[in-house]
């Protein structure tokens, strides 16, 4: 930009484009500020000002002259938090014609809607650049992550990089937060567009400063764990919702089996919030691992487990978790947790007092409270507690706003959606997975899982496309095909939506992972995972034999 002063210059090479208007204001108030610099700069070299300055005073008056317009005018706070933001960038789109799809989330619903836009027949010019945003590098498969604290998978079959899976692919990938999103694609109640930037659907603004320009956009950020509704929960407890959440849960489990190994007499205390899927599933996993060694506790407030479940699923868990001596406390909710440090001292051989290693012991003890009457109260202690209760749905807020969402929500926090899978108000907008609020032909809210994210994700893809090819969308038509889950390494439990039918046992086992195998993302990721499950299988057999085979040989 020719002529602009020092101040201006680096929103120029910014990127940004500025009006003769604004950049006379601009230009007007950089020169004030010279001057005040310049003011600043003879007052700072006062001798008097060196003297302040080595008594350390000067350290509290520099921010009083910087503060000032030495014109008589005060320097409006606003005008210098500009210098204090991250330098903003634009994303480069590599074509300026073809259509531009920002995917903000790379879960269940952001991946496969990606991969889905890339199985699609599109003509050269209608192609779109496809840009996936994620935190994380990796995708995880979340129906897995329990077999990560059972030792039945490695982590990179759950939890494959985005470079791997999208190697072979047209999609772009960048590893950033979502911070805002300003839309140009609001529709007024008259149809008119309340934006004059309707030929793009908005901006997205990234954590690093980066601002990406788009023409669709689909929102599928998921949802994160919620524990500060209870006094100490966040202090004391752990989620269990992502990757980092169930290593850290092995991570303390792993620290509590060395440190209790040759203990008889005080097992592992762990108390489950919640008796819902995951935490049904998390205790018969944890009870099968932890053995004589481990005592599972699950509160719940309700009066009895999965309440949502199919009759079929709740009876095998029942049975598992009877037979595996999981202790339910139902019908009592958790007022507060505390955590109670004893700290032991063991005497060396010079007779000097210290910690000893692993002496320090952590436990935490929770109070509660019934759900029908809150003043009969109980008390349990617990070496760890994990909460899978209560989840937040991640939406972004207003560039403008930061404090209000950017788009319409429902009661629970999630975008609402129409019957297309677009969020109201915005035709340019799609939500899908745990970020929209979506309701079933019936008019009721869909649950948030793996397998409603699936489905939208493959009509998500397929509107995208007929949106862009003036085709009319389809809405969206959920297909409850069953429900599975995991009750250890040799257990499950799965129930078809087709018909009343449940399996468990080894043969439920194998049908939920054969399913789960079938929904990894990518071809080449599902035949990796198989031959390694293959692998397994065949070295759990060998072994099986070897055993039985030493048991028989061996002496009575």
């Amino acid at each position: 930009m020719a002529g602009a002063c020092a101040a201006c210059t680096p929103l120029a090479t910014a990127g940004w484009t500025t009006k003769l208007s604004v950049h006379s204001e601009s230009r007007r108030r950089c020169s004030a500020d010279q001057n005040a610099r310049r003011q600043f700069r003879k007052i700072s070299n006062f001798p008097g000002m060196r003297i302040l300055r080595l008594a350390g005073i000067a350290t509290y008056i520099t921010p009083v002259f910087g503060a000032l317009r030495f014109d008589g005018q005060s320097e409006a706070r606003g005008e210098l938090s500009i210098k204090e933001e991250k330098p903003s960038s634009s994303y480069a789109w590599s074509d300026a014609k073809r259509p531009r799809i920002c995917i903000l989330g790379g879960g269940f619903g952001g991946l496969y809607t990606a991969l889905r836009l890339e199985s699609l027949t599109w003509a050269p010019d209608k192609r779109p650049q496809v840009l996936l945003i994620d935190q994380s590098d990796r995708f995880v498969f979340k129906p897995l992550l329990y077999e990560i604290l059972s030792k039945e998978v490695d982590q990179w079959e759950i939890a494959p990089s985005f470079a791997e899976l999208l190697a072979n692919t047209h999609i772009e990938f960048v590893k950033d937060s979502v911070k805002a999103v300003s839309p140009s694609d609001q529709v007024r109640e008259n149809g008119s567009l309340a934006s004059s930037r309707g030929a793009t659907g908005g901006t997205v603004l990234l954590e690093s400063g980066t601002r990406v320009d788009y023409d669709w956009l689909v929102l599928a950020l998921g949802a994160e764990s919620r524990l500060d509704f209870v006094p100490g929960a966040v202090e004391n407890a752990l989620p269990f919702i992502s990757l980092e959440d169930a290593l850290e849960v092995d991570r303390r489990l792993t620290a509590l089996e060395r440190e209790r190994y040759d203990s008889q007499d005080n097992p592992i205390q762990v108390v489950i919030v919640g008796s819902g899927y995951s935490g049904v599933e998390l205790a018969a996993t944890l009870a099968e691992r932890l053995g004589k060694k481990g005592k599972l506790r699950v509160v719940d407030a309700g009066s009895d487990i999965c309440a949502t479940a199919p009759a079929g699923n709740r009876e095998a868990a029942k049975k598992v978790l009877s037979a595996r001596n999981v202790e339910l406390v139902l019908g009592y909710i958790v007022s507060s947790i505390r955590s109670t440090t004893e700290t032991g001292i063991s005497t060396e051989g010079n007779g000097n007092a210290s910690n000893s290693s692993g002496v320090n012991k952590y436990q935490v003890d929770l109070k509660l409270a019934t759900s029908r009457r809150r003043s009969d109260s109980s008390q349990l202690e617990a070496d760890l507690v994990l909460w899978t209760v209560g989840t937040k749905a991640t939406v972004p807020s207003a560039e403008q706003d930061r404090e209000y969402p950017a788009f319409p929500v429902n009661g629970r926090g999630q975008a609402d959606t129409d019957e297309n899978l677009r969020v109201k108000g915005h035709p340019r907008i799609f939500a899908i997975g745990d970020s929209a609020g979506t309701k079933d032909s019936s008019g009721r809210n869909l649950p948030s899982t793996a397998q409603v994210a699936f489905q939208q994700a493959d009509y998500a893809g397929w509107n995208l496309w007929a949106a862009i090819n003036d085709r009319p969308l389809l809405p969206f038509r959920y297909q409850h095909l069953g429900e599975m889950m995991t009750l250890g390494k040799t257990d499950a439990a799965v129930t078809a939506g087709f018909v009343d039918l449940t399996l468990d046992g080894i043969v439920g086992h194998s049908a939920r992972k054969l399913a789960y195998l079938y929904r990894l993302p990518t071809n080449e990721h599902k035949a990796k995972v198989a031959l390694s499950w293959l692998a397994k299988s065949t070295m759990d057999s060998i072994s099986f034999v070897q055993n039985e085979v030493n048991k028989a040989l061996s002496p009575k």
